[in-house]
Parts: C-alpha cells; structure tokens; sequence
C-alpha cells in the first residue's frame, strides 16, 4: 500500500510519527507521506520537524517515508502562497483539503487548489468536471478516500475524474492506526467508486510515480 495522506499528532491525528511509521511498516506499506493539516499559524513548525522525522524514519524502517502538508481551510487567496512556502520548507507530497462534502469547505477551494498546483486535490466532494478537466492539465490528481464522511462522494469523485481523464490516486487520510488499510481494501474501494478492474492498477501507479517524483524533488 502506498499512502500519501495522513495525520499524526503534529495536526488531529493520535500518533506520533514514528508510530504511525510502524503501524504502516507492519501493515505492509511500501510508502507514506505525512501530511498534516496547516495554515499560515503553523507550517513554518510543522513542516521543518516532519521533514527531520521523515528522513530518519525512511533509513531505519523498511518503507519509504515523504515529509508532507495538507492545506487546510484557508482562504482561497492564500492556498498558493501556503503550497509554496510548504514545498520550500522541504514538503515533497502537498495536498489541498479538497471540498468534501462532509466538512464546509470553502467553495472554490478545489479550483483554487488546482491552480496553486498542489499534488493532490484530497476528497474533493462533488467536484465540476470544468474542475476536473483542469486537474487533468495541471496534473493534480484527485483522491479517492477511505475516510468516514469524506467517502461518500468517492462515487462522483471517480466518474467525474474518468470523464474528465484525470488522475487519481487511493489514499487513507488516517487519523489513526485503525485508519490505515491494506492495498487489497484500497482495491475494494475503488471497486466501490466505480473504477473498473483495469483501473484500479493504474490507480496504485499513479500513486508509485508521485513517490518517484518525491524522491527526485
């Protein structure tokens, strides 16, 4: 399983990082980006520390681990300014908290999102195809969740982002251990979005080739 949202303690989630590193290694994960939540109050803090814990976890555990961020309920103005003062600070995987439609997300955060060019556009509700077809572009790739609320528009999430042609990848968005999910669940859920069983491996490339793209950055 390759992961590239999750919390730990730094934000709302209940593990620290080596924790949730272990919890991931002994599910069999092969990758995970920690990224949580931040704001223009936070990610000079948060993202320096993730950085440290993520480079001495990747050395010493048996899966790959990428400093990360989600920007989260921010203004629309400042979703570009916060993506681009996390990717300076060291953050490899940046994601947008997209408008799920479990939580009053801004409106027009997933565009905003998009344009800022974030790497993933997480659970983004009931997203336009126009908004899609832009993620397609710009090569945001939109995500299809396990996370209670969030998931259920991973139905509209999906067929709106084939029709659109744009990228997807599975993630967890855990908050803690029970969130995390074996590769074999993850393909249950795409299955239950909608994704036919060819696109269900492309899917979990998609998410090998921003780990690829992390490690070059």
């Amino acid at each position: 399983m390759i992961d590239l949202h999750t919390h730990t303690l730094f934000s709302d989630g209940a593990l620290i990082p080596s924790e949730l590193v272990r919890r991931a290694c002994t599910a069999g994960y092969k990758a995970i980006a920690l990224t949580d939540h931040m704001d223009m109050s936070n990610v000079d803090f948060i993202v320096p520390r993730i950085v440290e814990a993520a480079g001495e976890l990747s050395e010493y555990s048996a899966l790959t681990v990428i400093p990360g961020a989600e920007i989260t309920h921010v203004p629309l103005k400042i979703i570009g300014k916060l993506v681009d003062r996390a990717r300076r600070l060291g953050a490899r995987i940046v994601v947008v908290h997209g408008e799920t439609i479990a939580e009053p997300v801004i409106p027009g955060t997933n565009r905003a999102g998009i344009e800022a060019g974030a790497d993933i556009l997480s659970h983004p509700g009931l997203i336009s195809i126009e908004d899609a077809a832009l993620a397609a572009k710009e090569g945001v790739a939109l995500e299809i969740t396990s996370r209670k609320g969030h998931s259920l528009s991973n139905g509209h999430v999906a067929k709106t982002a084939m029709s659109a042609g744009a990228t997807m990848v599975v993630n967890t968005d855990s908050h803690a251990p029970e969130d995390l999910i074996s590769r074999e669940h993850a393909a249950v859920i795409l299955r239950a979005a909608g994704i036919p069983e060819e696109g269900i491996e492309t899917i979990f490339a998609n998410s090998q080739k921003l780990v690829d793209r992390a490690g070059r950055s």
